[in-house]
């Protein structure tokens, strides 16, 4: 598994269902709305399925608190990906050296929506922005570094809610990550962020 791909949670070339299906004739979600969305939590929790580049299938439970924090928790595995400070950190179970493998946090697209404030309709940060099959989905990069990769955000509405991201990774990889139920709002304490 290449651990940096499963860090950058790349975060959608995955067919999913959602719960709730919308009608035939849905427009795209514009980005401004997208942005307040985005904006209007700090903490969120989900259960998560993650499809990684070799096609292996994980789960496990994300948490964020933008901004610039975010924490993968995988079931039935002891690696962990952390966010916090600027750093990606991704602590192995099946390594032997017991530190983390880290980079900077600006280095990966999710720094996107981990942002203190996302503005989508930035210059040059959406490069693809469509309605496909009753969903919204926007291709962010970081306009100062294209090179990094970028992410696919994958909404549906009536409410707004954040459904999946695909992260393509400066190698071309992809990471999908599909969300469950997204709980907003929620306490989170700052030491579940710490990079040891």
């Amino acid at each position: 598994m290449n651990l940096r791909s499963l860090a950058l949670a790349p975060a959608f070339a995955v067919v999913f269902a959602l719960a709730s299906a919308l009608p035939a004739a849905a427009e795209k979600i514009p980005l401004n709305e997208l942005s307040r969305y985005l904006n209007s939590f700090r903490t969120a929790v989900a259960d998560f399925t993650q499809v990684n580049p070799n096609g292996s299938v994980t789960t496990g439970k994300v948490f964020i608190h933008r901004p610039n924090r975010v924490r993968f928790e995988y079931n039935g595995d002891d690696t962990l990906v952390l966010a916090s400070a600027g750093q990606v950190a991704v602590y192995d179970g099946k390594s032997n050296s017991g530190r983390p493998q880290q980079y900077p946090l600006s280095r990966t697209p999710l720094s996107i929506i981990l942002a203190d404030n996302i503005n989508l309709g930035r210059a040059n940060m959406v490069t693809g922005h469509s309605e496909q099959k009753n969903t919204t989905v926007v291709t962010a990069q970081d306009p100062a570094n294209p090179q990094y990769g970028n992410i696919q955000l994958v909404f549906t509405a009536n409410p707004t809610q954040l459904r999946q991201w695909v992260v393509t990774d400066d190698a071309g990889k992809k990471t999908t990550v599909i969300l469950g139920e997204m709980q907003t709002g929620v306490s989170i304490p700052s030491s579940r962020f710490i990079i040891q």
